[in-house]
Parts: structure tokens; C-alpha cells; sequence
């Protein structure tokens, strides 16, 4: 589901603070044993005002000092000599930002942490190269998508640029970029488009490269190769969410065919990531356009897929593309998509279309489990999502919970407003596109 581009989301300061105890910066063990209490914690008792006693904010505030003190640790450990405990550094960083909100004690370091990670991306070996493209875009969804994340875009995107282009590097490093790219685009872009339509040419020029020859041949790729391609057209594919009508009509007439001739791909994961990448392209296409029709030649083409029982194939893999594709061939015949509920404290958010489910993997993705957390108190993905202001309740509200039915009108109504609003910006960016 695109951005309301009223402003630059993410300029006001998130209104959640929390704290977590950290017991060592070098042993990652250890401080995914804290998070994961946190993260417990936060989830069961986040949204309850208690009365704390004297000696509770003590104690709070002591831990929120020691934690804050082992995350410098961290940040100081980002410049060591040794890529070991460089790597270390990135991991354990990796952990925390994913499972908590550090806006305020970031907003002060983005500089250092940025310049720290520009080090790792040029001057590291793959392996740190990958963690580094990661964690810059846990930092921008630390930062709010403001103007932070915005000017920390501007400086590394021509480093995470110079990665993924680069055929002679690391292919888990060019992957991560890929996907670096494409969230930070999304979460930070200017409202002029030009950061979008260059991101948005940048991850075509990779994953075409498995696009069919004239003759319709698809391409034989080195291995590991599938997997950079994926993540690339994944990233383009949310990236494309932010596209006005004028654009989206000029890319499907350019992808459609081929992006077809790839579901033949021999990779199951590949060939699933362009099942998806489909689906979302009729979507915006319907959304254009009411009466956007289907090849029947490409409906053919889902239905072998949506029940290969190829015995060449791995019976998990057909049982995985079985299910996906099932599920596009449903959308495609009969425009109704299979609706998937996300619960979070008290709240929950409806997964209706297949935009909001590209937005929402690509968030998960890099949280992983820390994206209920972030859906719970981060304002960049509450604003994402149409949710509003992070909740705080007493615990006579939380035992008073809202019918799953009310939730629902109020993110379809949400859903709405937005997509409203969404379309008013579209216009507006079609002279840039």
C-alpha cells in the first residue's frame, strides 16, 4: 500500500521509548537472550500504564543507561581493526534495531553509525558488506523515514549502487544491496521521484538479466545467481507501489511478456517471486483500470504450474509452488484475494491486496520477528499501514478488545482514505515520470 506523501513521514519524534538490558556488546548470545525478553516483554505489558514505584524507575533508568552504553560499545566496535569483531558489531546492532526503537539515541549518532557503515560497504569482504546494506536499512526504519533517513540515503545509496552493479562482487553482498536499495528508497525517497525512477532502473538492470533472448530462451545463470535476481525484483516490486498510473501502464506493457516467459524459470523460488511480481502488476493495472484483462495464454501457464507434479522437482518446492500460484491463478480468474490477518498487542492489520503484502514482507524481512513490535509502537510502519498513533492503553482496555469485524471496517476504511490520497500524489509525480 504506497505512501501518503502529504509530508516527509517520519519528521516527528516516535512517542514510545523503551528500555532493554544489554550484558554484552561482543557476545551476540547473550544480547539476543536480552532482546527476545524485551521483545516478550514489550509485547505482553507495553500498552498497560502501571504506577511505578520510586525504586522502578531507578531501575529502569539504570538499564536504559547500561543499555545505551553497551550500544556505543557496538557503534565504537564498527571501526575496529578486526573484521571479526566488526562482524560481531553489525550482528549484535542487527539484533536490537530490529527489536526495539532507539529513534532518539540514533537521531544523535545517524552520522557516525552512517559513516561507519559507508566504511563497511567499500573497504569489507562480502559477508560484512551484506550485514552492513542490512543494518542501513534497520536505520532508516529507526529513523522515521524523515529527513534523517532521507540524507542518510543520499550518501550511501551510490556506495550500495556501486555493489550491485558490480558482476565481480560478492553475490550475497550485491543481493543485500538490492534489497538495502529498494526499502530505503521506499521508506526515505524524495517527493520529486527522481531517487525512485533511478532505483527502479538500477534493479530492472539486474534481474532482466534473466529475462528471455529474441528467440524466447531463457538464459543460463550461474549459481547463487536466482537469489540476487529475486531480491532485485522484489525491491522493484515495491518500489513499484509508489508509481503513478502513467508509469505503471508503461511497465506493463514492457514486463508483462517477459516476466511470463520466466515463470519457466528452473528456480522454485525465482519463478514464485515472479508468480508475485504478476499478481501485483494486474493489481495496479485493475486499479487503472477496471477493465484490465488477463492473456489467457498466461492464466494457462499459472494453471500448470499452480499443479506441477513434476517428480524432477523437490516435493517440497511443488508443494511451495503449488500453493503460491493456486492463489495468483485465484486472484487473476476471479479478482479476490485471500485476506491474512496480523495480530499485534491488541491490534491487528489486514493483509487484503497484493501491495500491502509486497509492503509487509519487505518489512518482515529485514525485522523479522521484531515487525509485530515495530506494527505495535514504530510510527513509520503504523503510518504505513493506515494504523494512527502508537496505542497506549490501561488494562481495562486492553480486556476489552474490538471484534475482529470492526477492526476490519476500520483498516478497509483506513485503506481507502489512503489510497485516495495515494492517487492525488500519483498525479503529481506523472510530469517527473
Amino acid at each position: 500500500m504506497p505512501r501518503s506523501k502529504k509530508g516527509k513521514r517520519g519528521s516527528g519524534k516516535p512517542g514510545v521509548k523503551n528500555g532493554v538490558k544489554v550484558e554484552s556488546c561482543a557476545s551476540d548470545d547473550e544480547l539476543m537472550s536480552e532482546n527476545q525478553s524485551h521483545y516478550s516483554s514489550a509485547s505482553e505489558g507495553a500498552s498497560v500504564i502501571d504506577e511505578p514505584t520510586g525504586n522502578e524507575n531507578v531501575d529502569e533508568q539504570t538499564a536504559q543507561e547500561e543499555t545505551e552504553d553497551k550500544l556505543k560499545q557496538c557503534i565504537d566496535n564498527l571501526m575496529d581493526k578486526s573484521a571479526k569483531t566488526r562482524l560481531a558489531a553489525l550482528e549484535s546492532l542487527r539484533q536490537v534495531f530490529s527489536s526495539r526503537l532507539l529513534y532518539e539515541f540514533l537521531t544523535e549518532r545517524r552520522l557516525t553509525v552512517s559513516d561507519c557503515l559507508e566504511r563497511s560497504l567499500k573497504k569489507g569482504g562480502g559477508e560484512e558488506q551484506a550485514a552492513a546494506a542490512s543494518l542501513f536499512s534497520l536505520l532508516c526504519i529507526q529513523l522515521g523515514g524523515g529527513d534523517e533517513a532521507e540524507e542518510g540515503f543520499k550518501i550511501l545509496r551510490p556506495v550500495l549502487t556501486n555493489i550491485l552493479i558490480d558482476t565481480g562482487a560478492n553475490l550475497t553482498a550485491r543481493q543485500s544491496c538490492a534489497r538495502a536499495l529498494g526499502l530505503c528508497c521506499y521508506v526515505s525517497t524524495a517527493e520529486d521521484g527522481e531517487d525512485l525512477i533511478q532505483s527502479l532502473s538500477l534493479l530492472e538492470g539486474v534481474f532482466m538479466a534473466s529475462y528471455p533472448n529474441r528467440e524466447g530462451v531463457l538464459p543460463t545463470v550461474k549459481p547463487g545467481t536466482p537469489a540476487l535476481h529475486m531480491a532485485a525484483l522484489q525491491a522493484w516490486a515495491l518500489l513499484l507501489t509508489l508509481c503513478p498510473a502513467s508509469k505503471i501502464s508503461s511497465l506493463l506493457d514492457h514486463h508483462m511478456p517477459k516476466l511470463q516467459c520466466c515463470l519457466q524459470s528452473p528456480d522454485v523460488n525465482f519463478r514464485i517471486a515472479v508468480g508475485e511480481t504478476i499478481a501485483l502488476l494486474v493489481e495496479l493495472g485493475r486499479n487503472i483500470d477496471e477493465d484490465f484483462e488477463v492473456e489467457e495464454s498466461l492464466c494457462q501457464s499459472l494453471k500448470g504450474l499452480a499443479t506441477d507434479g513434476n517428480k524432477h522437482r523437490a516435493k517440497n518446492d511443488r508443494r511451495k509452488q503449488r500453493s503460491i500460484f493456486r492463489e495468483v491463478l485465484h486472484y487473476l480468474e476471479n479478482e479476490d484475494f485471500m485476506d491474512e490477518r496480523i495480530r499485534f498487542g491488541v491490534e491487528s492489520v489486514y493483509i487484503d491486496s497484493w501491495m500491502k503484502r509486497r509492503i509487509y514482507d519487505a518489512f518482515k524481512e529485514v525485522l523479522e520477528s521484531g515487525v509485530r513490535h515495530h506494527l505495535q509502537f514504530n510510527p513509520l510502519l503504523r503510518d504505513v499501514f493506515g494504523l494512527g498513533a502508537p496505542l497506549i492503553l490501561d488494562a481495562a482496555v486492553k480486556s476489552n478488545k474490538i471484534s475482529r469485524f470492526e477492526k476490519h471496517l476500520f483498516n478497509a476504511a483506513a485503506f481507502k482514505a489512503r489510497t485516495k490520497l495515494r492517487n492525488k500524489v500519483r498525479d503529481k509525480r506523472a510530469d517527473v515520470m
